[in-house]
């Protein structure tokens, strides 16, 4: 009696579990985060629409978050006093370098409040060859609702932020290219 009370009473468990895992499955599969990579992501509640907003270039020339539309665009919010937005920022070119004609691009964010004074010497000086924006004054960092620095979106091809990532990470990291690989060719992002 006692062997068939506990048969049951596994069975039921083995069979509930069965059942909230897959439940708890994803309706659509994404690419697997991996390691450190995925200690850092937010999972957003849905995915939402990137804010739009008007950026200043390096260059001083205008420039839209809609004229990447198409693309897969990793928006990070930097500063030069930041260790760790410094410490990242060899590895953001590597990356930009893997993917940048693979419908990829970088917009890098400088929330700096001397702006191009301190900004392109310091592009420079890193050899940084992705995009670098200025928000001097924090209008776009306030629109994005980013609460510390580094902070990036990983904004879909079709302008839908899919992650949100609060500090640093390596972006050259066998994982982050294959996760980024993977959203390349996936034609929803």
């Amino acid at each position: 009696m006692i062997k068939k009370n506990f048969l049951a009473v596994l069975a039921t468990l083995l069979l509930g579990t069965a059942i909230i895992q897959h439940s708890a499955a994803p309706a659509v599969a994404e690419p697997p985060l991996r390691g450190v990579f995925a200690d850092n992501f937010i999972v957003l509640e849905a995915p939402a629409p990137a804010p739009k907003a008007d950026f200043r270039a390096l260059s001083g020339d205008p420039a839209k978050l809609s004229d990447y539309r198409g693309r897969l665009v990793l928006l990070n919010f930097w500063a030069t006093w930041c260790k760790p937005c410094r410490d990242e920022m060899p590895s953001m070119e590597k990356l930009y370098n893997k993917f940048k004609s693979d419908q990829f691009g970088i917009l890098a964010v400088s929330i700096d409040g001397e702006g191009r004074k301190v900004v392109a010497p310091f592009m420079k000086r890193l050899n940084l060859t992705f995009p670098a924006l200025l928000d001097r004054k924090g209008k776009i960092k306030n629109i994005y609702g980013v609460t510390g620095i580094p902070e990036s979106f990983i904004i879909g091809k079709n302008g839908i932020i899919l992650k949100k990532v609060i500090g640093p990470i390596d972006w050259a990291k066998p994982d982050v290219s294959r996760f980024f690989k993977d959203l390349l060719q996936t034609p929803r992002s």
